[in-house]
């Protein structure tokens, strides 16, 4: 078992920037990846960024790419999403999630757990 538990959102003015936290507790150590998602209000939840456990691979959404950026400290099992140049529209709850096998990048199938989710409010 992996239990993750985010943090860091809150709200912000458009323009503005967040870091999210995501620490990881239990099996950590056969992890694939851990990736990022939200989920806006009558929304699918859609992907954000992942990165592998070594953190050498990264990759992103296009609608975040050159914004976000995704980074890890095993040291601290803790995974960070650095998010810059925010818009209203990246509004949502953020989760993030571990993966234990399958594709590049996984695909949301593929991730075994998932944390219970910070708010993100962008005003305009």
């Amino acid at each position: 078992q992996v239990q993750l538990v985010e943090s860091g959102g809150g709200l912000v003015q458009a323009g503005g920037s967040l870091r999210l936290s995501c620490a990881a507790s239990g099996r950590t150590f056969s992890s694939y990846a851990t990736g990022w998602f939200r989920q806006a209000p009558g929304k699918e939840r859609e992907f954000v960024a992942v990165i592998t456990w070594s953190g050498r691979i990264t990759y992103y959404a296009k609608s975040v790419k050159d914004r976000f950026t995704i980074s890890r400290d095993n040291a601290k099992i803790t995974v960070y999403l650095q998010m810059n140049s925010l818009k209203p529209e990246d509004t949502a709850i953020y989760y993030c999630a571990d993966s234990r096998r399958g594709s590049w990048p996984p695909t949301i199938y593929e991730y075994d757990y998932w944390g219970q989710g910070t708010q993100v409010t962008v005003s305009s």
